[in-house]
Parts: C-alpha cells; structure tokens; sequence
C-alpha cells in the first residue's frame, strides 16, 4: 500500500551499539544528527553516546513505564511534520525492547516508518557461537509468571531450532537451573559482555556452564542447541516404558504441577488426558 505522508515526519528505528562504540554507523550518525527530536529509552545513557559523537539534540524519554503515553505525544509530533528517532539502550529497538506501539500508530496514520539496522545482540552472539544457525527461534526474556515460564521451557525443550534468551546477571543461575531441569544434558553457549573488552563465550552443558561462572556480570544471551529428534524419541520410548507412578514422579521432579503433569503423560502416551487423570484420583 502506497502510502500519503507528504504532510507527516518520519519515525526513524536506529540500532545502536551493544557496547563497542565503534559498531555505530554512518547512516546512523547522520540520521541522528538531522532528526528534531530523539526519542530514547534512557535519556541519560544516550546522552553519552550523543556527546561521544559531539551530537546535541532535544530527547524525550519513551520506556516500557510511558510508552501509551508517549506514543500519543510522539505521533501527534510525526503528524506535524517532525522527524523522529527511536533508539534503546542498546541494539536493535523493539527487539525485547519498547517502541513497537509507536511503530503500530505510525503505519496506521501512514507514517514513514524507516529502520537503520546496526548492532543486535541475539545475530552477534549466535554468529560467534557454533549453533546451527541457518534456523532459530528467539524468546527474549522468560516470562516471569511461573505458569507461563514452564510453558516457554517446555517449548525450548521441544524446539528443533537454536533458541536464543536474554537473561539479566542477578537471574542467570536460576534461570540455568531452570532450564537443565527440562532440557537436561543438551549443550548451551552463554554470550556476555558482546563487543566489549571481556567479551566471553562458554560452551558446554548446563551444569559445566553454571562450574564455570563465578561472578555474573553484564547482560547474558543464552543459546541452547537444538532439539535432537532421534534422543527425543529415544527418551520418550523410555518414559513410556515406566509405570504411570514413575512417569508422573519424573515430571514432579521438574517442578510441574499435577494438571501440567497429567497433559504432559496424555500428549507423551498419546491418549486423552482424562484417561490419565481417572488414574490419579
């Protein structure tokens, strides 16, 4: 669709860099140089990237806290005529970060929306890590409800593509912990630190990864290995070779709940989950 914004700004999506800040480039500096007016999710920690460069321009602050609010604010400034840039912290706007909504707004008024790709921290630490990535699937960070979590851990378990998570240093080890319970033995690479001084890749499986940490620091990206089919189905023969008790303790030892467990012994035996519920009654 064609769209009319002769009379509307444009709303530029600039990445930025993920620590090296040689990784900006030169469309982006330009572009932020000709924009009115930087909408930036930490003001602040743009302003250092702004002064790096000797850039000086108006900014606004659009985060998860003020994104309804702002997105009204910045699209009435678009319909103006004004240009627009949107930038995170770091990488790639909108990829678990804010400024998807404002994205929406502006292609329903038929705004010109323009992106400025550059650095994105899930692409650099896959590319470095030895996964398979001709596919993957890309998760961002778990939810934190627990009902909601399992879910994504199970999907992960599942996933016949490289997944890729962001995870935060205060919650990695918990989050390991998390995931070899479901995953078990399959190899994970954690990424940290990406373009920076200690830039640092550990490979192994769950447990040789969580032996190697001492201290987390930095943002993490953890990539698990792909689901191996034929190990799958081996592990599902055996589950189903052990007793309904036996089935249902493995899952109880992985921190289900009995609902969750009686749907996982349904779709593993492949009956209907009532069937499995009257035994447990």
């Amino acid at each position: 669709m064609e769209r009319n914004n002769k009379l509307c700004g444009e709303l530029y999506i600039i990445a930025t860099p993920i620590g090296n800040l040689e990784d900006i480039t030169l469309r982006a500096l330009r572009i932020l140089e000709e924009v009115d007016i930087i909408a930036a999710e930490d003001t602040r920690h743009t302003l250092n990237l702004l002064n790096h460069f000797k850039i000086t321009k108006p900014m606004i602050s659009y985060h998860r806290h003020n994104e309804e609010v702002r997105t009204g604010e910045l699209i009435e400034k678009l319909e103006e005529g004004k240009k627009i840039a949107l930038v995170s912290d770091a990488g790639t706007p909108i990829i678990s970060d804010p400024g998807g909504e404002i994205v929406k707004k502006a292609l329903q008024k038929d705004i010109k929306v323009i992106p400025i790709p550059g650095a994105c921290a899930l692409i650099t630490a896959l590319i470095a890590s030895g996964m398979d990535a001709k596919e993957f699937s890309f998760f961002g960070f778990l939810p934190l409800n627990k009902k909601n979590r399992k879910e994504k851990l199970f999907q992960i378990q599942q996933e016949e593509k490289t997944s890729i998570i962001y995870e935060a240093p205060h919650k990695l080890i918990n989050t390991l912990k998390e995931l070899q319970l479901i995953i078990e033995n399959r190899n994970i690479t954690l990424a940290r630190e990406l373009t920076k001084i200690h830039e640092e890749y550990i490979t192994g499986t769950i447990q040789e990864v969580i032996d190697k940490i001492k201290q987390p620091k930095g943002e993490y990206v953890i990539l698990v290995e792909k689901n191996n089919i034929s190990k799958q189905l081996k592990n599902l023969e055996k589950l189903n070779e052990l007793t309904i008790e036996k089935h249902y303790e493995y899952y109880e030892k992985k921190g289900l709940n009995k609902k969750e467990i009686i749907k996982q012994i349904a779709k593993d035996r492949n009956v209907n989950k009532n069937e499995i519920y009257k035994k447990f009654l």
